[in-house]
């Protein structure tokens, strides 16, 4: 076994000093990143209390200063602000003249491209779009989370090359977006994770209110195995009520969600018309059974089903989102300023 001295990257001289503007869930994790790899942060500004927190716990000794003056202390900037202030940030710091010729200046918006960074490029700075497809805490958990982390990846060809470098310096994998897909693959982001986010919390209080008393416990093997099935075989993993055309099934869990927690009946008959839509278009779903699940969707669940009334609970009685990974056995998602 080799016992040969493995250097501390603190050992290591400074190739780049940090400084972040806007010390959300983000910044602070990725300079702190950047610090394992040998890299100085140098400066960190914030406003809030949450803020300084953040900071202090993730980049100890490292001075909190107005946003200009990090600018004035660092080699390369990070952005990480909310999307919507980005471009006035931005139009501000290039107008006071604190943007340096040949400074790096990155943001982590999945919304935005490279463009973005216009009017700091005219100052002489060098554009960069570096945005981790993760979840952020706003603490210590989340630089051990960057290793593997995907980032979408935006700059000028030129600059390419070096955007790459300081992902896989921050542990993460580079996935290179065009300019102007930065939107759809942003909307992809936050449809998958965002609003997995939503859908789990409905879950779980549902599951309250039935009597439940955990129902993280309950959900966690279940979501793990559909989010795994999803991931590797994509529709094919379809499986629950509507995949299968229970339309009474379906009408039952409306008339339930109608009676215990209507605001969830328009987010169920959503995803269930999506769900249903899919299943069609991949063969899963049976044009004979559809017919009628059709029905009590574009009826909100009044509709009563044939054989089966609105109270039913399927076919073969099963009552559970899924009876097994899928017909046949088989295997069947930021931040975002602070949620990316």
């Amino acid at each position: 076994m080799s016992t040969s001295h493995q250097p501390d990257p603190r050992d290591r001289p400074a190739r780049l000093t940090v400084g972040v503007v806007g010390a959300g869930r983000v910044g602070p994790a990725l300079a702190a990143s950047l610090q394992l790899a040998g890299h100085r942060p140098v400066a960190v500004s914030g406003v809030s209390d949450a803020s300084r927190r953040r900071a202090a716990s993730l980049l100890p000794e490292v001075p909190l200063v107005p946003p200009a003056e990090v600018l004035g202390r660092a080699d390369l900037v990070l952005l990480t602000v909310p999307d919507d202030a980005l471009p006035r940030l931005v139009a501000g710091l290039a107008e006071t003249g604190a943007v340096r010729p040949g400074q790096l200046l990155v943001h982590t918006s999945g919304r935005y491209g490279a463009k973005v960074l216009d009017p700091a490029l005219r100052a002489g700075a060098l554009p960069l779009a570096l945005h981790p497809a993760m979840t952020f805490t706003g603490t210590p958990v989340d630089v051990q989370r960057l290793a593997g982390c995907s980032f979408g990846v935006t700059a000028p060809e030129e600059l390419r090359l070096a955007a790459e470098a300081l992902v896989i310096e921050m542990g993460g994998e580079p996935e290179w977006i065009a300019e102007e897909m930065r939107p759809l693959y942003h909307a992809a982001l936050a449809l998958g994770a965002n609003h997995l986010v939503t859908l789990v919390a409905q879950s779980m209080e549902l599951l309250r209110q039935a009597g439940v008393e955990a129902p993280d416990r309950m959900l966690g093997p279940l979501l793990g195995a559909a989010l795994d099935n999803a991931l590797r075989s994509g529709d094919a993993a379809l499986t629950g009520p509507v995949a299968r055309g229970d339309a009474g099934t379906v009408a039952a869990h409306v008339g339930e969600l109608r009676r215990y927690a209507p605001q969830t009946v328009a987010g169920y008959l959503a995803m269930a018309r999506a769900t249903a839509d899919r299943a069609l278009a991949h063969g899963l779903l049976k044009p004979e059974l559809a017919e009628d699940l059709l029905d009590v969707l574009a009826d909100g669940g009044d509709a009563t089903v044939a054989g089966g009334g609105t109270g039913g609970s399927g076919r073969d009685g099963g009552t559970g989102p899924d009876r097994g990974t899928g017909r046949d056995g088989g295997e069947g998602d930021g931040g975002e300023g602070d949620a990316r």
